[in-house]
């Protein structure tokens, strides 16, 4: 018993000096693990534990030992980084539900309308012009030319079919490639996002902008199908110069619909959505192109095009378009759109516009001008010039407003107002002929004094006794100041008006020299009813304004115009003015085949040149000069614009049959006053009253007719007197006697 405690107490102590001393618990613990050991005692049990103790504590420093290696900083990565996306998460949940809880419902949500587009087409239904916020109309995917999807998408968008409006992976393949490359050289944008960016937001770079453009890009891709998404983007995106749309930007640089374009035109469209208005073919044709070739090898890249294709569109010469709209139709584009409102009122749908205009006499005129522009300009120091074209109801057919659309847009045949000079002289000798007058009828071309007028002929010499007709061929100044104040310039004015000349006119004795300022246009048509036998022809252009549906909302009403001249009138105004351009100063304007009649117009100091003149198919009228008001070198009616009236109406009556104009076949000459011929003194002497006309002004010492004494109402009107006074060359007071009338002594 001793010796056993004795050995118990020898063991304690090397226990306690392993493990320290043992409380009650740990004794009760290790009684319990006997008894389930069988109830056998085993002096080695307590000895066993140690080791155990140890083995977990090497193991524990092991596992302590790979902890911190590779794996465990991996394991530390892929925890931050869950950790990290999980929050990331939810702070870009609470930043979408926070900016789409200020935009409006979704239910709301709608595409908004495109701007009208007004489309106006030639008489023959091409094409002039669109016009509108956008600049063209909006064309289908299937109207389109199918290189133009298809290079949108390989350069913008190439996941654009499987993407659900926003695209990961061009984001984050974007990001990278910034990221490297140290500067912005992608977007991540899908071409959705574009959409809506454009069609919803402003453009600002704002974090909320951005999260409203993925909310609408997904609603976009929900509610529309990829196709729709596509044509809706490619016409209304912005392609630089004013265009937007493909048929925009497709008329504006290469002149053709998008329907029409082909490869490398295609490619060069696709190109300028990276920053339409610097790769601008208007701007910069070389940048354009390379940007072009870009986008034609990722084209080949995804699989559009094959290594041929690339060839033949890289071997077509590289696209030049000017820095504005070029083509004169457009000036006819811009008188429809300024005559538009008027009609329809507010433009808030598509409209249709047919027009009178054939755009291929258009191109005749526009070639026309620029030769003679090109060859004489110059030299005469000219720079500018305008045509008008029209058919016997008013109709234009050709209006050309200026050199170079692109270079102004100011339309010098509409709405430019300079004298017409001696083209103004019709008018006059249809007012005398109204009266009575013939073209048989005998002036005397002499000095003439009206007041302190002095009209004197271009060439300074005088002819004495000459017929009306001759008067007029040769553009007789003295004679014209003579008939103005027979029929008095009140009259002069209102034929005028009734033919169709509607600006303002100064009614004097200078009007018979056509110094009251009219438009081209206006003295163009007022020419019309000579050559469709007396009818006012008003000048339109646009014949009929329809929806995109087809409803009529406007036709012009020009069928049936009212007549204005006697056809007696009209026969013998023609004669006289088809011997304008036989033996007259309008010989330049000749015409092979075709009988033509007009009148040249030539302004003081040669600063407007003119010539109007007409066949029974046409009524032309054509202008030189510049816009600055300078002298040109001795041009007149007769020769730039005779020449260039003749150029064109050439090659506006290629194929057509030659026939006359009207009241000049079949008539005989008729003398004034019924006699058989001008010998006797009757036939000078102007028959009838003579209708008042205002008095010249007289300033202080001077006379205003020859006698110091102011003629009474009753004498002036008697017949025995003349309008004016004839063959007075000095400022002498003497009598004036009808010998004197007569001889123009």
């Amino acid at each position: 018993m001793a010796g056993n405690r004795t050995s118990s107490q020898r063991i304690e102590p090397s226990f306690e000096g392993g493990r320290g001393r043992r409380d009650d618990g740990e004794l009760r613990a290790d009684a319990r693990d006997r008894v389930a050991g069988g109830g056998k005692k085993s002096g080695g049990s307590r000895n066993s534990k140690p080791p155990a103790r140890k083995a977990r504590s090497r193991s524990g420093r092991r596992g302590s030992r790979g902890g911190g290696g590779i794996t465990g900083l991996i394991r530390s990565l892929v925890y931050w980084c869950v950790v990290l996306g999980i929050w990331g998460a939810v702070g870009i949940g609470c930043l979408v539900l926070y900016y789409g809880a200020r935009m409006p419902s979704a239910t709301s949500w709608a595409i908004p309308d495109r701007p009208p587009n007004v489309k106006i087409l030639s008489v023959n239904g091409e094409i002039i012009a669109n016009r509108g916020a956008t600049g063209g109309e909006a064309l289908s995917l299937e109207n389109m030319s199918p290189y133009i999807p298809q290079a949108v998408i390989a350069i913008e968008d190439r996941r654009f079919y499987s993407h659900f409006g926003v695209d990961p992976l061009g984001l984050a393949r974007a990001m990278l490639t910034n990221i490297t490359t140290g500067r912005l050289v992608q977007g991540g944008s899908t071409l959705t996002q574009q959409l809506a960016k454009n069609l919803f937001l402003s453009p600002e770079r704002t974090l909320e902008r951005k999260v409203q453009e993925v909310l609408l890009s997904i609603w976009l891709e929900q509610k529309y199908t990829k196709d729709q998404i596509l044509a809706m983007y490619l016409n209304r995106v912005f392609f630089g110069s004013n265009a937007y749309g493909v048929e925009a930007a497709s008329r504006r640089y290469f002149n053709k619909s998008a329907r029409d374009v082909n490869l490398g035109e295609a490619a060069l469209l696709a190109g300028l959505l990276k920053a339409p208005s610097r790769l601008s073919p208007a701007r910069d044709p070389k940048a354009a192109e390379e940007r072009a070739q870009v986008v034609l090898g990722t084209m080949r890249e995804e699989g559009f095009i094959t290594d041929a294709e690339i060839k033949t569109a890289m071997s077509q010469p590289p696209t030049k378009a000017k820095s504005f709209w070029s083509g004169a139709q457009y000036y006819a584009a811009d008188m429809v759109m300024d005559q538009l409102p008027g009609m329809v009122g507010d433009i808030s749908q598509d409209l249709i516009v047919d027009t009178t205009l054939d755009l291929d006499l258009e191109k005749k005129a526009e070639e026309t001008l620029a030769a003679s522009l090109d060859e004489s300009g110059q030299k005469l120091n000219v720079s500018q010039a305008a045509l008008v074209s029209i058919d016997g109801t008013g109709a234009i057919r050709a209006l050309v407003g200026g050199r170079d659309y692109a270079d102004s847009q100011f339309d010098r045949a509409v709405k430019a107002k300079r004298q017409p000079g001696s083209a103004f002289k019709p008018f006059v000798y249809a007012a005398a002929m109204e009266i009575g007058r013939t073209p048989m009828s005998i002036r005397n071309d002499g000095p003439v004094r009206i007041g302190n007028w002095t009209p004197e002929n271009y060439d300074q010499k005088y002819r004495g006794e000459v017929s009306l007709a001759t008067a007029l061929a040769n553009s007789l100044n003295t004679i014209a100041a003579q008939l103005v104040m027979e029929v008095g310039p009140r009259n002069v004015i209102k034929l005028a008006r009734r033919l169709g000349i509607e600006s303002e006119m100064q009614s004097n004795a200078s009007i018979a020299l056509g110094t009251s300022e009219v438009s081209l246009v206006e003295l163009t048509s007022a020419y019309a009813p000579f050559m469709n036998g007396g009818f006012k022809a008003t000048p339109h252009v646009i014949k009929r304004i329809s929806t995109a549906d087809g409803t009529v909302l406007y036709e012009n009403t020009y069928d049936s115009p009212p007549r204005v001249l006697d056809p007696a009138i009209v026969s013998e105004m023609n004669r006289m003015m088809v011997g304008v351009i036989d033996h007259g100063t309008g010989k330049a304007a000749r015409l092979k085949g075709w009988q033509a009649a007009g009148k040249s117009g030539t302004t003081q100091s040669f600063r407007d040149a003119l010539f109007v003149g007409f066949t029974s198919n046409l009524t032309t009228g054509i202008w030189f000069g510049n816009d600055d008001g300078k002298s040109m070198k001795k041009v007149t009616g007769g020769g730039l614009p005779a020449k260039a009236w003749h150029d064109y109406m050439t090659a506006a009556h290629e194929g057509l049959s030659p026939s006359p104009i009207f009241g000049t076949t079949g008539v005989q000459p008729v003398f004034e006053d019924n006699q058989a011929s001008p010998e006797s003194i009757g036939n000078v002497i102007s028959g009838g009253a003579i209708d008042e006309f205002p008095q010249a002004p007289v300033s202080d010492g001077q006379i205003a007719n020859g006698q110091g004494v102011q003629q009474p109402a009753d004498a002036a009107n008697s017949g025995l007197l003349p309008p004016a006074d004839v063959g007075e060359t000095t400022g002498a007071t003497r009598r004036t006697t009808l010998f004197d009338i007569l001889t123009g002594g």
